[in-house]
């Protein structure tokens, strides 16, 4: 089992997580039917006026393919319906093979599947929700889904056309990273490690960059997050993110900057510098990013 790394601020799943989440979703709940449904936290299902209407929304139906819009998971269901999952601060789902296996503390909703086994939503902080829409639709019915920006995991693009996105935002490249409005699912791990390889400081402006910084970012973008979902994702001190199965992700071994202040940079030996901005924490090497 991977160590965790030391963060002070809790993590909470982004991008890489809430993929390696989905693929492991879709093999495991896929073509499955919906035996029964219990409900233990009303605030989980909050866009249903009560809890049984969620409920009978799933019981019955049978679960097809798995996909995502940024973070959000969508669950397909007969009938042209889908269920939505959004994980929010601390939500996990959980798999199990029996329903016997005791249920952990903030358990709020859990599926039971005609085949055997059951999934879990754990939701400690309870900002992560559960509920049942149409397919067809959905942006406009979900206000969230419609304004998600780019999904930089499966939008291919030029880099030039990249460059002029990025310009376009006129902000800090952090905060143009993070700003969900233009690419989905980013947080502060991820933004802090993909500007670290390309060797580009957080507060530089957006519109400021060369082409050849462009064309760095744009495959630092790729690499960091298809390299954060082959390791399963980032497990930090909190433990916030497992997996469906509770094992912890293993990316967090190869953060170059994240929550690493005061360690030697991995290029050049220099500490690791962390300023506070806005409230987050922002990790970066004053020699390698420019």
């Amino acid at each position: 089992m991977a160590a965790a790394t030391k963060e002070v601020e809790g993590g909470m799943p982004e991008l890489p997580e809430v993929e390696v989440i989905r693929r492991d979703l879709d093999r495991e709940i896929g073509g499955k039917k919906v035996k029964a449904v219990e409900v233990h936290g009303a605030r989980s299902v909050r866009r249903h006026r009560q809890r049984k209407e969620f409920v009978a929304a799933l019981e019955g139906r049978k679960v097809g393919s798995v996909s995502r819009r940024g973070k959000y998971l969508l669950c397909r269901l007969d009938g042209g319906q889908v269920l939505v999952v959004h994980l929010g601060m601390s939500g996990r789902l959980v798999r199990t093979k029996s329903a016997k296996e005791p249920l952990e503390r903030h358990t709020h909703v859990v599926i039971t599947f005609t085949q055997g086994g059951q999934l879990r939503f754990v939701d400690p902080r309870t900002f992560g929700e559960m509920f049942v829409t149409e397919l067809d639709g959905l942006e406009d019915r979900v206000e969230e889904i419609a304004h998600l920006g780019l999904d930089p995991l499966e939008t291919a693009m030029s880099w030039d056309a990249f460059g002029r996105l990025v310009a376009s935002r006129r902000m800090k490249l952090k905060n143009a990273l993070m700003d969900q409005t233009f690419l989905a699912g980013i947080g502060n791990i991820y933004s802090d490690e993909i500007l670290f390889a390309a060797g580009l400081r957080w507060d530089r402006m957006s519109d400021s960059l060369t082409q050849e910084e462009v064309r760095r970012l744009y495959r630092s973008l790729s690499e960091i997050l298809q390299d954060a979902v082959k390791h399963r994702g980032s497990t930090l001190a909190d433990e916030a993110y497992v997996d469906l199965f509770g094992n912890p992700g293993g990316y967090q071994e190869h953060h170059q900057v994240y929550a690493r202040e005061g360690e030697a940079c991995r290029r050049c030996r220099r500490p690791i510098v962390r300023r506070k901005v806005s409230g987050r924490s922002t990790y970066f090497c004053e020699t390698c990013q420019i």
